[in-house]
């Protein structure tokens, strides 16, 4: 058996750390990425508090988290350590209202 990759476990500490994660390119305040920008705008306009990292500060993790979550793209977003998913399955989920129904049941509380 070998050894998980460190990136491995520096992902696993942050989705486990943190209610709401999203693994993206750039930051909150500086998206690097229009698919990044439109996931923390649907989390913005919900109002949840969210841990943003950047995976273009470190190469091994971009790579790693697309192993993590057999996931090919970013960003991703994950909540109460569930993988849910990129871009356009979040802004699916908010436009169709199951992302809200998701952040109550998950008890995910948006900051008013």
């Amino acid at each position: 058996m070998t050894a998980e990759p460190q990136a491995f476990t520096a992902i696993r500490n942050a989705i486990t750390g943190n209610d709401a994660v999203l693994f993206m390119k750039g930051t909150r305040d500086f998206p690097q990425c229009g698919f990044s920008a439109t996931v923390v705008q649907v989390l913005n306009q919900l109002h949840v508090p969210f841990k943003d990292v950047n995976v273009l500060a470190d190469a091994e993790l971009r790579e790693a988290i697309k192993q993590f979550s057999n996931w090919p793209t970013i960003p991703q977003l994950y909540l109460k350590g569930e993988f849910i998913g990129g871009c356009d399955i979040v802004r699916e989920m908010y436009q169709s209202g199951e992302l809200q129904t998701l952040l109550t049941e998950k008890g995910i509380a948006a900051a008013a």
